[in-house]
């Protein structure tokens, strides 16, 4: 008996799942993990999966997707971060919260500014409350961490463990220094991290850098000191602060070496500030012979202010030493807020001893202390290792979406030249061409993409340029974006 002709089968393997109607070929190459979480966010958010119901088992997802569990597991990670889901064992992974959506415009009493009108002059004292309050499809406003990421698991068994070991007293007004386990905490943090070695006695809980620059504002002007030099190109944010408390920001330029310590000397300004581990916006690193320099410097009675921006988030290079680290006559400090979250208004401030006691008065009268519960939360997650675990988390996160950022960059922005990749949460370029970036920028709002121009954060001339955040953003939007800025600088030129 013969036996029957196999027909060829050209059928193809289906690559969805019935639910919620997924289809795996409509997601970006290398993002599988983002696009899925994007997914089941975005139908926990319009109700088509409910609070309560469960979602399908990792196992099983993959399967009927044909991905790695690793990719479901990821996906189901982040939703579980952002404190949408929740695992109950047995019964499996549960939705416990839906997306909340901030009516920002329903909020806002005056019409937000067209975006042509932000970029028509230069930047304002209100222009990244203005930048903020405009709608845009996909924000790579640069300075943002990955907020979704936060680790809210973590953070409330924290603070139920805190909760739990409270006196009646605690719940007081507190140290305007800042409470004693965080103060510990941090100084341990530092020394583990930054190679630090602070008593906790000398640490000074803040409200974020914002407010650690402005405490030593007060002190130094009421000292006499009423200019500060500041690194050009430099945060435009950071200058304008400096200004609203009458200091004086003379530019000193910053090149491949990081802040030039000669131009610094030759100005003759009493005080300098400066991002020596990760430079705000360029990447570049002080370098050996500029720290010597500055010490120097230093050593003949200037005095530094380090703002240790972008310090933890490292990729392709090792750790830089503070200058805190090698000089103890340093105003030095830093935050959680690219490690957490900004909303968290937590930092802290170390300052030359003859400095300490007028700055405690200045927070004292600025605000009687931080809030001490979240103070106690975080001091308990540095303690406990979450923090470090939770970096860690982030650091391979945000290496994909950069590299991601760049290769878009190559493809979309041929003639742009790629600032800072080794470290930090967002990547600049520059353009050969004499590209109108305010322009570019302007243009980009227009399409729902939000960046800053790098001219904003210039005092002198310079080439043009993009100031772009990645941490914040899924690699499927990171390449939407460049991808329309390509087509918008396309139009100028």
């Amino acid at each position: 008996m013969g036996r029957a002709k196999r027909e060829p089968d050209n059928r193809t393997i289906s690559r969805g799942s019935d639910f919620l109607q997924l289809d795996v070929d409509g997601a970006p190459a290398g993002g599988l993990a983002d696009w899925l979480a994007a997914q089941l966010r975005e139908a926990i958010a319009d109700g088509r999966v409910p609070l309560g119901s469960r979602l399908p088992a990792t196992r099983v997802l993959a399967s009927e997707l044909h991905v790695s569990r690793g990719v479901v597991t990821e996906a189901y990670q982040r939703l579980t971060e952002d404190g949408h889901v929740a695992g109950r064992g047995r019964a499996g992974t549960v939705v416990v919260a839906a997306p909340v959506v901030c009516p920002t415009d329903a909020l806002s009493e005056e019409p937000t500014a067209p975006p042509a009108a932000l970029f028509a002059a230069p930047p304002g004292v209100d222009i990244f409350d203005a930048l903020r309050a405009v709608p845009a499809r996909i924000d790579l406003t640069p300075g943002v961490p990955d907020l979704a990421a936060f680790p809210r698991s973590a953070w409330v068994r924290a603070e139920r463990s805190v909760l739990a070991e409270l006196s009646a007293a605690n719940f007081g007004y507190g140290d305007p220094r800042g409470c004693a386990v965080l103060r510990l905490a941090v100084a341990r943090w530092l020394a583990r991290n930054r190679g630090i070695r602070v008593d906790p006695v000398e640490v000074v809980v803040v409200a974020g850098v914002t407010q650690a620059l402005g405490l030593i504002a007060q002190v130094l002007r009421r000292r006499g000191i009423t200019e500060i030099a500041v690194e050009d190109p430099g945060s435009l944010g950071v200058r304008q602060h400096l200004q609203s408390w009458n200091v004086d920001t003379p530019p000193i330029e910053v090149d491949g070496g990081g802040l030039r310590v000669d131009v610094l000397r030759d100005g003759g300004a009493p005080a300098v500030l400066l991002t020596p581990a990760h430079q705000f916006p360029t990447g570049v690193v002080l370098d050996g012979g500029r720290r010597g320099e500055l010490m120097r410097w230093a050593g003949d009675g200037g005095l530094v202010v380090e703002d240790d921006y972008d310090a933890e988030h490292r990729y392709d290079r090792p750790p830089v030493a503070a200058l805190r680290s090698m000089l103890g006559q340093v105003f030095y400090t830093g935050s959680v807020s690219k490690l957490l979250a900004p909303a968290l208004r937590v930092g802290w401030l170390l300052a030359p001893s003859e400095y300490r006691d007028d700055l405690v008065a200045a927070k004292r009268n600025a605000d009687l202390g931080n809030a001490v519960l979240p103070q106690m939360v975080l001091a308990r997650l540095m303690e406990s290792g979450e923090l470090e675990r939770h970096l860690r988390l982030l650091r391979g996160r945000h290496r994909r979406r950069r590299d991601a950022m760049i290769r878009a960059i190559r493809t979309q922005l041929p003639g742009a030249t790629v600032h800072g990749a080794a470290a930090g949460l967002h990547l600049t370029v520059t353009f050969e061409d004499d590209v109108p970036d305010r322009e570019l920028a302007s243009g980009a709002l227009a399409q729902g993409i939000k960046v800053q121009p790098l001219s904003w954060h210039r005092q002198r001339p310079g080439p043009p340029g993009l100031v772009m955040g990645y941490a914040a953003r899924p690699v499927s939007e990171i390449e939407e974006a460049v991808a329309t800025l390509g087509a918008v600088l396309r139009r100028l030129a």
